[in-house]
């Protein structure tokens, strides 16, 4: 990266390309399994004592899934459960936003079953390397041969029109500098009647310009987040229906309970007498496309 772009104070400074660029290295150094790279929406790689598993379970993933899944494909990098506000059926074309190791795909894989198709599209080569190198574990597991990863952006998806069911997205739509056109590209790509189950952040007041400016906390996927009014009108502008957003304070309040380094540092940064919780959540966000 170049000094520039190190110099980058956050998400008030950056541009798109920069914001993205710190996004792809921190995700990069974390799909290479690098412990210190200190971008994480959840405990994975940041020094907490809670787990990547002991997170997926606080946040809905059952047991059985958990057990399925490949080795290392669990990151830690979930604030809630796509798959389970989905409601997938078999047969469906399901897309992943920002699929990481590949772990809500290979949920989501045996949901659709062999007549269905789960793609997951990811920005980072390293992630997408680890993710199809868990494809063997997976097939191995489950029989099935029904889940591929796509090298892209989630603000231009390598995907066509109108050939997807369901798309997913676990805490990576918040990290776009263009959130609006990627809620476009949702749009193209859904089929009329289609159906979009993502979980993210959102802030439920503004962030003092002390967190903001944390670099840290926009890898994070903190600093990036917007409001939740503000929130719904872009899933709206998009053109998508039946917009439902359901805040999920439970997430941001068991990453304080284990004492996450990341949401230590931002609720120092916060006016005394206030918490993490008092300023952002996780929220579930449901919509269709017009059939």
């Amino acid at each position: 990266m170049s000094e520039e772009k190190k110099a980058c104070c956050g998400p008030t400074c950056c541009g798109g390309d920069e914001v993205r660029d710190v996004v792809r290295e921190a995700y990069g150094k974390l799909g290479q399994g690098d412990p210190g790279a200190g971008g994480c929406c959840g405990p994975s790689g940041c020094g907490t004592t809670m787990s990547a598993e002991e997170l997926a379970s606080k946040i809905g993933y059952s047991a059985e899934e958990l057990r399925a899944l490949p080795e290392g494909s669990n990151l830690g990098l979930s604030c809630g459960n796509p798959t389970a506000i989905a409601a997938l059926r078999p047969g469906q074309v399901v897309l992943d936003l920002g699929s990481g190791g590949g772990f809500d795909c290979f949920v989501a894989g045996p949901k659709v079953g062999a007549k269905g198709r789960v793609i997951g599209v990811d920005m980072t080569q390293e992630m997408l390397a680890r993710a199809r190198r868990n494809l063997g574990s997976y097939r191995e597991t489950t029989g099935l041969d029904n889940v591929e990863f796509r090298l892209g952006e989630i603000e231009n998806l390598p995907v066509a029109d109108a050939s997807i069911d369901v798309v997913i997205s676990n805490c990576v739509i918040n990290l776009s500098p263009e959130k609006p056109r990627v809620w476009r590209e949702i749009a193209r790509v859904l089929k009329p009647g289609g159906r979009i189950a993502a979980s993210d952040i959102a802030l439920l007041r503004p962030l003092p310009f002390a967190v903001k400016d944390m670099l840290e906390a926009l890898v994070g996927c903190v600093a990036g987040a917007v409001m939740l009014d503000e929130y719904g009108a872009m899933v709206e502008a998009a053109g998508l229906v039946e917009v439902k957003l359901t805040p999920k304070p439970e997430y941001v309040a068991s990453l304080a309970h284990f004492e996450d380094p990341l949401y230590r540092r931002i609720a120092e940064a916060l006016p005394a007498g206030t918490t993490a919780a008092d300023f952002m959540t996780s929220v579930d966000v449901t919509a269709r496309k017009r059939a």
